[in-house]
């Protein structure tokens, strides 16, 4: 029993962020809130042939035992009673729409079954991770099926850029000058960063800012927040507590009293 995570080399690195096994016992809360993310992420279930995903409100949407969770703004709420012996893919920003040759602003918010994708694959895949005698097995079935599915896909070069550089400074200010780097009008930037990557740029950046107020808020510990505001590009900490409670559900300072130990993932009872 146990986590184990892999971090692909290159060239499937262009690509995936981890390779993940979690076997672990269920744990004593029943929901965690999810925090949006630009990373689709790829889940397999193998103590039940089901996912389960619900609002805030606990309505529940089921999917089959594989399935995408694609990119997201918006929080959700998982079920940790599925969350005992379950695998999964964490894809890099702008990496599944040319893995999976598909729109990514189609998909975005929502949890698609693998079949659905790419028919056939998920029964497939979830029977072979079954019959995998242990962790290192899994990473490694998931690492070959992953290969096989990269094999053909071809990243878009100009997404490519402006990710790297909002990953280096993901400042909304920079939009216009990327678009203007490109050689393209600011329009259709938008449109083709909306198809690959599941959101505006706009709301990229607005989302990357937040995830390291998040990191900064998981450390814990003695917070100044107006400087943490200053250094990350909001207008003034009431800034701040706006876009981190749009995204996550919380002000800062109740996702510090209650945030758990794994980054992401918040217990709610």
């Amino acid at each position: 029993m146990g986590y184990a995570v892999l971090a692909p080399p290159a060239p499937l690195s262009d690509w995936i962020e981890s390779i993940w096994d979690w076997d672990m016992p269920q744990q004593a809360h029943r929901f965690e809130r999810m925090l949006p993310s630009a990373c689709a992420q790829l889940t397999i279930n193998l103590a039940e042939d089901e996912t389960r995903v619900y609002d805030d409100a606990l309505n529940c949407k089921r999917n089959a035992g594989a399935a995408l969770d694609a990119p997201s703004h918006r929080s959700f709420v998982i079920d940790t009673a599925e969350q005992v012996a379950v695998c999964g893919v964490v894809f890099k920003p702008g990496a599944s729409a040319p893995l999976f040759r598909q729109r990514m602003d189609a998909l975005a918010n929502g949890q698609i079954d693998l079949d659905d994708l790419l028919p056939g694959h998920g029964r497939d895949l979830r029977t072979r991770l079954l019959e995998a005698g242990s962790a290192a097995r899994r990473l490694e079935i998931l690492q070959r099926w992953l290969k096989a599915l990269a094999r053909d896909a071809r990243p878009q070069p100009a997404i490519a850029h402006a990710l790297h550089v909002f990953e280096a400074s993901p400042q909304i200010g920079r939009i216009g000058a990327i678009a203007a780097d490109l050689g393209w009008s600011p329009r259709r930037f938008s449109q083709c960063f909306r198809e690959q990557v599941g959101m505006s740029p706009k709301r990229y950046a607005r989302l990357q800012r937040f995830h390291r107020v998040a990191a900064i808020a998981q450390r814990g510990g003695r917070i100044d927040w107006a400087g943490v505001a200053a250094d990350g590009g909001f207008h003034d900490q009431p800034h701040l507590v706006r876009e981190f409670r749009a995204f996550s559900g919380f002000a800062p300072t109740a996702y510090l009293a209650q945030r758990g130990p794994w980054p992401g993932h918040i217990p709610l009872d």
